[in-house]
């Protein structure tokens, strides 16, 4: 099962440790984008870049509220790496599961 091009730029999105770092904020609520560069040592503007890559790859929608842009994490895109993931876990499961229940 190949990954579609969207699963690409999520991982490429989170290849990053600055743009995890930015989903760990987002996390917690949504924020203006003045706020997520203030937690980083870090331009604005290179903020903004990485709240673009995050866009691009479906995991940060911007908001307009006044004159600044309010970002919010979006975790619907995640679903579909932890399913293409969850292959690899499944047959290791269910071998763990029949190792164990095996009456030798």
């Amino acid at each position: 099962m190949q990954l579609p091009l969207r699963s690409d730029r999520i991982f490429r999105a989170l290849a990053d440790p600055t743009r995890r770092d930015i989903l760990d904020a987002l996390v917690e609520r949504p924020l203006p984008v003045h706020e997520i560069a203030a937690r980083f040592e870090i331009s604005r503007p290179a903020v903004s870049k990485h709240l673009r890559v995050l866009g691009s790859a479906g995991l940060v929608h911007a908001m307009r509220s006044g004159k600044e842009n309010i970002y919010e994490l979006d975790q619907r895109p995640l679903q579909e790496v932890l399913d293409w993931l969850g292959r690899f876990w499944a047959g290791r499961l269910n071998s763990l599961k029949s190792l164990a229940e095996r009456k030798d």
